[in-house]
């Protein structure tokens, strides 16, 4: 019968492990790890939990922010009641109708989380590794006893190698802008952005906010003017007009781009000796809107193309 219990005991051991070895990448997470790796950086650099610790785990915990609990509450980390003063939920997890913490946004989670592995004396020792001894954290978290499954640790670094979740352990800064428009609200699935430049995507309630030429944006959609998106992103309705240099009541089309930075004179470096080839119907607006480039600095670096006005197959220059 001990042999027998040993067996069936081992043969669930190898079940938990072939599963976590199946972790597969995918859109959302990957959606998740663009949203919020600024907010795990600056974690990591206020208080010293890896990033790619936080990432893992509020992947996990969470389910990329799908879970009914961090739909709920914003608790992306399956932290518990133990003593908590702020607001709580009740979740059904290891028994039924458990106490969790409730947070107003997800950025209060990330902190918390780093507070509560910073505060407790059972994580204590983790602090004494390096940060981008990911592997070392991971195993120190089961066996501190954060999770009660078996495969945790496994988990976190099939998550971390998969995702590269490890580059970001190594960072000396991050951008304030994105840690400022974390979302409190549930992550919506991804949507194929419209631009496919070399930029970041990330859930931002009802839209994506996109990192491109050192500048954000979004796309358009039905319904949107400039009061509505400045109420969404906490920038006024006559900064977003002048930063995309139009008028505030102009009526905004969907599918177009709206800049929520002033816009560089010119396109990436990597546009450097290289000509953009004009498209049917398309302005020297349109394309500096496309590639977030002040429109003054457009024209005067195409002043003929501006005079003549564009024709398809007009090459005009960006950088």
């Amino acid at each position: 019968m001990r042999r027998f219990l040993l067996v069936a005991f081992s043969f669930c051991l190898s079940c938990f492990s072939a599963f976590a070895q199946q972790i597969k990448w995918n859109q959302t997470y990957q959606s998740y790890i663009n949203k919020y790796k600024d907010v795990a950086i600056q974690g990591m650099l206020e208080y010293g939990v890896p990033a790619s610790i936080s990432l893992a785990q509020g992947l996990l915990e969470s389910g990329a922010g799908m879970s009914n609990l961090s739909q709920r509450s914003n608790n992306h980390f399956g932290i518990k009641c133990h003593g908590w003063t702020g607001r709580t939920i009740y979740h059904d997890d290891d028994a039924r109708g458990e106490c969790f913490r409730a947070y107003n946004t997800v950025l209060e989670s990330y902190e918390d989380h780093c507070l509560f592995l910073k505060n407790r004396p059972r994580y204590s020792s983790l602090f004494q590794l390096s940060r981008t001894d990911y592997r070392g954290w991971a195993y120190g978290l089961k066996k501190a006893g954060y999770a009660t499954n078996p495969s945790y640790a496994q988990y976190l670094i099939n998550i971390i190698e998969l995702y590269q979740l490890y580059q970001y352990d190594n960072a000396t800064s991050y951008d304030s802008f994105m840690v400022k428009h974390s979302s409190d609200k549930p992550m919506l699935p991804d949507r194929k952005p419209i631009f496919n430049g070399n930029d970041m995507g990330m859930e931002r309630g009802a839209h994506t906010l996109h990192k491109y030429n050192d500048n954000y944006y979004i796309v358009v959609r039905p319904s949107d003017t400039f009061k509505s998106l400045s109420r969404e992103l906490k920038i006024s309705a006559h900064k977003l007009a002048k930063y995309n240099e139009r008028k505030k009541k102009d009526k905004l089309q969907p599918g177009e781009f709206i800049w929520l930075q002033k816009k560089r004179k010119k396109a990436p470096k990597n546009f450097k000796g290289r000509l953009y080839t004009v498209r049917r119907a398309e302005s020297l607006y349109d394309i500096a809107q496309k590639y977030g480039i002040r429109l003054k600095s457009l024209v005067k670096k195409n002043k003929q193309l501006a005079e003549n006005g564009l024709h398809i197959g007009d090459q005009v220059i960006l950088y």
